[in-house]
């Protein structure tokens, strides 16, 4: 990392990371659901994500200077599925998907920007909004979490700002005739992560995480990403880091196991290490137990709702799920938990009466890392 381990910097949300603390030594938090799913119970159209500001084709107001419409950009391009857009075009429904998982128990909601970089919005042809994304997508969660406090202010809320793992990856090659071609290097990626890091700072996060890590070593870009935008500013927030386990074989998609993982990123001395994504909590149980036995940071777990069925859909019932990661529990596996694809408030609901009242999991102490 960029600054001298030695002498840390301060918290840039001081009473904030304290609260995180003291709650996460106390009981078992429980992280938001899917926005994805939520997003897709509203049917949008093309006219919904463009809105007003894009409904011409282009955006006028914000389009790069000199900025030469064509078919590559996002004006000829459809924006359908491009869920952060959401963020600009209908922040009513993003807001309100923050506060429906709120409503159903959950303590730390994630920010709408997923595939908010550079390299994932030039799938559609808007890189320029990648700032604004993720400073927008933070503020929309603040507000939320904010009304919520408001209502009971017994009960501290925190947006999580979400880095995404991109659309393309630093270790393995795209095209099987050409193993040695990397669609992207560790510094494209790692300015685009310090932009929209720096986006989700400014908006009001209070923590980070870098989620849904398939590569190792996109994450690593991410976090010194983040450590720079850490010391331009001279303070920080808590790191949280979750990858994905992409099938049977217990491995993450560039081939490190759990444990594994965790010792590639243990240098950066993440709040949390956990997994979410790709599989059902029944299938990631085992993973989840081996970084709850060798990491000394907190532990979290938000599993997709069962594997997908044959139409792409979801099965497990917020019932089926919430048992299932209260054994989690009751084994002291956790510390955060929630869910990813195919849960819905229901299943947050569910799962944070499950869990209530459990301890939550003791850290083990561990040797200092060389």
């Amino acid at each position: 990392m960029t600054h001298d381990a030695a002498r840390p910097l301060p918290w840039l949300k001081p009473r904030s990371a304290q609260a995180l603390q003291d709650l996460l030594a106390t009981r078992i938090l429980v992280l938001d659901g899917a926005m994805g799913t939520m997003i897709q119970r509203h049917e949008l159209q093309e006219a919904d994500y463009r809105g007003e500001r894009f409904a011409e084709g282009f955006d006028r107001l914000y389009a790069p200077a000199g900025h030469a419409h064509g078919a590559g950009c996002g004006c000829a391009r459809d924006q359908r599925g491009n869920n952060d857009l959401l963020t600009l075009t209908r922040p009513d429904i993003i807001k309100s998907i923050h506060a429906q998982y709120l409503a159903a128990g959950a303590d730390l909601v994630e920010t709408n920007t997923f595939n908010s970089t550079t390299v994932s919005l030039a799938d559609y042809g808007l890189e320029h909004l990648a700032r604004e994304l993720n400073e927008s997508g933070a503020r929309l969660a603040r507000e939320a979490c904010d009304e919520a406090e408001a209502a009971d202010p017994s009960r501290p809320r925190f947006v999580v700002g979400v880095l995404g793992p991109t659309s393309r990856t630093a270790s393995l090659s795209p095209d099987v005739n050409r193993p040695g071609y990397r669609a992207t290097s560790f510094d494209e990626l790692r300015i685009a992560y310090r932009e929209a890091a720096d986006g989700l700072i400014d908006g009001g996060s209070d923590a980070l995480m870098v989620e849904t890590i398939f590569d190792t070593l996109n994450a690593k870009a991410a976090l010194f990403a983040i450590e720079e935008a850490f010391d331009a500013r001279g303070a920080r927030l808590p790191v949280m880091i979750s990858g994905t386990i992409t099938d049977a074989s217990g491995r993450t998609l560039s081939g490190q196991t759990a444990e594994a993982f965790w010792y590639s990123l243990r240098h950066a001395q993440p709040l949390t290490i956990g997994l979410n994504c790709a599989l059902g909590a029944k299938e990631l149980r085992a993973h989840v137990d081996v970084l709850a036995q060798v990491a000394d940071a907190y532990v979290s777990a938000h599993p997709n709702a069962g594997l997908p069925n044959a139409f792409g859909g979801y099965d497990e019932t917020p019932e089926d799920m919430a048992g299932m990661l209260r054994e989690f529990a009751e084994s002291g596996l956790l510390n955060i938990v929630g869910g990813c694809c195919g849960t819905t408030p229901a299943h947050i609901e569910a799962i944070a009466a499950a869990v209530a009242g459990l301890p939550p999991r003791e850290r083990p102490a561990l040797e200092a890392a060389a």
